[in-house]
């Protein structure tokens, strides 16, 4: 069959302005060698969730969504074009056995680290319950680490009401040793949002607990300077 003049593969079409450059094109498929800026692993798993949740469609929608965004901030007037995303892909997660897929998501964290292809690396999830195996990772790689949380929630429940859940990685974390109380910070803590055992328990691990009410009259930024 011969060349059409305006026809391509079924696709969204795309239009392309030859003066921008969008943030999906600074990202490139991680294969043996390849070095990068930033690099990015998908983690979609939410069964483990408490609630009712959609986050396991989080690192394909995000991925799509970086064709909106280009490269260049005006407010600093920098362009980030030069920078290269590597993409490690989606951790294949098991249809029914959360444990197993906890372990195949800190597996693949530990062995994203190991390849020393990048400076920085961003794991999208899931739900909350992936920061337990991403941060067990982190930790087994350097040592000592700090965790900045932005939440509503403590995430700090008991493993015994449902085994580890979006609501407990971080008492999984501080009671396995893998980071002190004093090297976490929560900012976004909300009011009639949690348990007093778990408020009590973040006190006594020496965690820094910002609530919305804080960021209402400091600010933000204040808080963030600390």
């Amino acid at each position: 069959m011969g060349k059409f003049s305006f026809l391509q593969p079924g696709k969204a079409p795309v239009f392309k302005d030859r003066f921008v450059t969008k943030v999906n094109e600074c990202v490139v498929t991680y294969s043996e060698g390849e070095r990068g800026k930033v690099g990015l692993i998908g983690l979609p798993f939410s069964k483990s969730s408490i609630s009712l949740s959609q986050a396991a469609e989080a690192p394909k929608t995000i991925r799509a969504c970086l064709s909106g965004y280009s490269t260049f901030s005006g407010q600093r007037d920098q362009d980030f074009d030069d920078i290269s995303i590597i993409d490690f892909g989606d951790v294949i997660t098991h249809p029914t056995n959360t444990d197993e897929t906890l372990e195949r998501l800190y597996i693949s964290v530990k062995e994203m680290i190991e390849k020393k292809a990048c400076e920085r690396y961003i794991m999208l999830g899931g739900d909350h319950g992936v920061s337990f195996p991403s941060i067990r990772a982190f930790q087994e790689k350097f040592g000592r680490i700090g965790v900045i949380q932005w939440d509503a929630h403590h995430d700090v429940r008991n493993l015994e009401d449902g085994g580890r859940t979006n609501g407990t990685p971080f008492r999984s974390l501080i009671e396995g040793g893998l980071i002190k109380g004093e090297h976490l910070v929560q900012i976004g803590i909300r009011d009639f949002a949690n348990a007093k055992k778990y408020h009590d328990f973040t006190i006594e691990n020496g965690v820094a607990v910002y609530s919305m009410a804080a960021i209402e009259s400091e600010g933000i930024l204040s808080i963030v300077r600390r």
